[in-house]
């Protein structure tokens, strides 16, 4: 890896084009390198990872939306949407809108957090849906997502967005431009003047993760990836954008981040190293935000030692311990009041580790649409549970979640249950049950085990099978078979679904 120093330069300032950020980045997704085994092993596991949730989703109303935009949109050659049949084609920018929104929609699948918060998954369905319009190998889509994941996993290791309140999909739209451009083939030029449009259009504050959290949650990554789409068109069409849109004085840096003082160490392969991030990447078991995830764990081991813990009459306080980020965007410290309401949307819920923990420790199980229904939400001895449950920062535990030695990083930290009786129940977790380092690492049967859970209601078992089959082969795809790369539900699932809006 080169590690590149990103800085403001103020106008008048010389700074070449092949010194700024988004030209570094452009030769990586240019630079045609082999794909590891294991690497090409990982992303069929996140397409299958992908699929699996948005096949769990294909009937909530974000999703049903989303998709009926696209249906708005036929074209030809075109792409396919999650749940159609694979020979209705749709505009690629809209199809990948449509399913983008699927897969995000039940905040289910992977995740990498380090400066920043991301989900790298998202960048797989606007690629799957150009791939598609194209009439593109496997090989090649392969390659395209290998360094869409290696663009945003080292975006994300240097710059913080939400430190200044910018939204994590800000560092999708330059990795899905750079993973188009290394999927067909584009050069250096093309590539560097989409992820300068695809950067300036995909800054938005993260309002969309605050308060009263809505469905534009779900929507917010896909946008990104429709974004990126319509600026590589331009792009490839000659046309030009923001620069430098990172380092230059009145570009993304010095207005909505650190500023004209700026200095970040940015890491990318160097020419010719294999691009390897997304095996730094993790998914999730359970369908909540990815700081739940080790609480929803240890909640389940504390109820199997601990029965009574989950009887608000006999517990007196609940105080996890964690990192900042935990504290403060999904925990107490956010001040948001709703995080402790029973009314609240799932989005929030999702989004409140005082609610997650508590349904945990009293059902020793997590369902992704059981654990939200409203009138889980809603019971009284729940909500009593619910409000006894605090958070606090911990300085080890937030040293920890910035660790860059992945035996160190941890996601999780320390909880004390008081109970009425005196006593002091006291447990820690580091990393989720699912993580690389974890109890029960996820392998490829967990993510076809999860696909077939998740995909049981809305596909036919013949469907769940040939698509795994389909998926297992990606690198040896013909054009025609990443054309049927998709899942289509059975007739009658997404019945009267459709609904009218402007188009």
């Amino acid at each position: 890896m080169i590690t590149h120093q990103v800085r403001v330069h103020e106008h008048g300032q010389s700074l070449e084009r092949s010194e700024q950020l988004a030209w570094r980045i452009a030769e990586v997704a240019a630079d045609q390198v082999p794909v590891l085994p294991q690497v090409r092993d990982m992303v069929i596991n996140r397409i299958i990872d992908n699929a699996a949730v948005a096949a769990a989703a294909l009937n909530r109303p974000p999703v049903a939306a989303a998709r009926s935009q696209a249906q708005a949109h036929p074209y030809s050659p075109g792409s396919t949407v999650f749940g159609l049949v694979y020979d209705q084609r749709y505009s690629p920018e809209w199809a990948s809108w449509a399913n983008s929104v699927a897969v995000r929609e039940l905040d289910f699948h992977d995740t990498f957090l380090a400066a920043e918060y991301s989900h790298p998954g998202d960048n797989i369905p606007p690629l799957v849906a150009v791939a598609q319009h194209r009439g593109l190998d496997g090989a090649k889509l392969l390659n395209g997502i290998v360094t869409g994941y290696e663009v945003q996993v080292d975006l994300v290791k240097a710059i913080s967005l939400h430190a200044h309140k910018i939204d994590h999909v800000a560092h999708l739209g330059p990795s899905v431009a750079a993973g188009l451009g290394a999927m067909l083939g584009l050069p250096v030029e093309t590539i560097y003047q989409a992820i300068g449009q695809a950067l300036h259009c995909t800054t938005a504050t993260r309002q969309s993760r605050k308060g009263e959290i809505s469905s534009w949650k779900a929507y917010a990554p896909a946008l990104a990836g429709k974004v990126a789409i319509e600026a590589v068109d331009r792009a490839m069409r000659g046309q030009g954008s923001p620069s430098p849109i990172y380092e230059g004085e009145d570009g993304v840096i010095a207005w909505l981040l650190d500023g004209p003082d700026a200095d970040y160490l940015v890491p990318l392969p160097e020419p010719g190293e294999p691009k390897r991030a997304i095996l730094d990447t993790y998914t999730k078991e359970h369908s909540a935000e990815y700081q739940a995830q080790a609480w929803i764990d240890l909640a389940r081991r504390l109820r199997a030692l601990y029965p009574e813990v989950a009887d608000p009459a006999k517990v007196e306080s609940i105080v996890i311990a964690t990192s900042h980020h935990t504290h403060y965007v999904i925990g107490s410290g956010s001040g948001d009041p709703q995080k402790y309401d029973p009314e609240a949307s799932r989005e929030t819920l999702d989004h409140s580790i005082p609610y997650i923990f508590a349904v945990a420790l009293q059902d020793g199980v997590w369902h992704h649409a059981g654990s939200y229904a409203p009138e889980r939400a809603a019971r009284p001895d729940t909500v009593a549970l619910w409000h006894k449950t605090t958070t606090v920062e911990d300085p080890e535990w937030t040293r920890r979640y910035h660790s860059n030695d992945p035996s160190d990083k941890a996601f999780g930290g320390r909880v004390e249950i008081t109970m009425v009786d005196g006593r002091m129940i006291v447990d820690e977790i580091a990393v989720a049950d699912a993580h690389p380092l974890g109890a029960r690492p996820f392998a490829r049967a967990d993510y076809e085990r999860k696909f077939r859970t998740l995909a049981a209601r809305a596909l036919d078992e013949a469907e769940i099978e040939r698509f795994l089959a389909l998926a297992s082969r990606l690198e040896s795809l013909t054009p025609d078979e990443v054309g049927r790369l998709t899942i289509t539900a059975r007739p009658d699932y997404l019945a009267g679904l459709r609904n009218e809006g402007l188009f």
